[in-house]
């Protein structure tokens, strides 16, 4: 299995699946609180099936780079 989950995504699903499970405790106490397992799981393993069968990718920012000629030639020599 490939991940499929950024950082902060799993990061926020483990969070978020702890808060639901809570629930079964505090709160509504209903059994309805252990469907948080599931965003607990898949933030811990880093994969999603739901977004395996729709094609999503995570977001990966990769910096920007610098042109041959913007990182050789001297700022203001562009000037005619």
């Amino acid at each position: 299995m490939k991940v499929n989950e950024s950082r902060f995504e799993r990061i926020l699903r483990v969070v978020v699946g702890l808060f639901i499970i809570s629930l079964t405790f505090w709160g509504p106490k209903s059994a309805w609180g252990w469907l948080g397992l599931i965003p607990v799981l898949t933030g811990v393993i880093g994969f999603c099936p739901l977004y395996s069968l729709a094609g999503k990718q995570p977001c990966h920012i990769e910096p920007k780079e610098k042109s041959t000629s913007e990182a050789s030639s001297p700022p203001g020599s562009d000037r005619g």
